[in-house]
């Protein structure tokens, strides 16, 4: 006896034509691709994305506070804690002393933590840069402007607020 087919069911709407929801929809695919690569990249050293962002600002901006390490990294405060306690632990960072307010205290690499991102970082850029490689170094930069005013304004942020000082 031959199995039956299965016929597929109609969708229950018709796919999106409204140019927002088509936009989102593949905007979510690229950025999915894109961190794929990334967290495959880091993976390799042992870190998280999380670990590896607090590394890398450090690298790129040297000694900051710990809440400035936070905002530039999107993650909660909680989580920096943890982060923060797991690459103290591995010698990688250090917190500096500072009076007061705990999230003001700075955090800087340790020359672990600087050599092990001079060696990482390099291998990693040019994953990412394969990955991007898809646009022309002229439409990246075009989708990078487009990008973050999109991200301003679902922020509900004035343009004016724009600033290219994340690494």
């Amino acid at each position: 006896m031959m199995p039956s087919a299965t016929i597929p069911s109609p969708p229950l709407s018709p796919p999106p034509r409204d140019p927002a929801l088509r936009l989102w929809v593949v905007l979510a695919r690229a950025f999915d691709a894109v961190e794929r690569r990334s967290r495959a990249s880091i993976a390799r050293f042992d870190l998280g994305t999380t670990e590896f962002g607090v590394l890398e600002v450090l690298y790129h901006k040297g000694r900051l506070p710990v809440c400035e390490v936070q905002r530039r990294i999107l993650i909660e405060s909680g989580s920096t804690t943890y982060v923060v306690d797991k690459l103290v632990r591995r010698g990688l960072v250090r917190r500096e002393s500072s009076a007061g307010d705990r999230r003001q205290r700075p955090l800087a690499l340790t020359a672990r933590g600087r050599r092990l991102m001079g060696r990482i970082f390099p291998p990693h850029a040019r994953t990412m840069r394969r990955a991007v490689a898809g646009l022309s170094p002229r439409q990246q930069r075009q989708a990078l402007g487009l990008l973050r005013t999109l991200g301003l304004a679902a922020a509900g942020r004035p343009p004016e607020e724009e600033t290219d000082d994340n690494p």
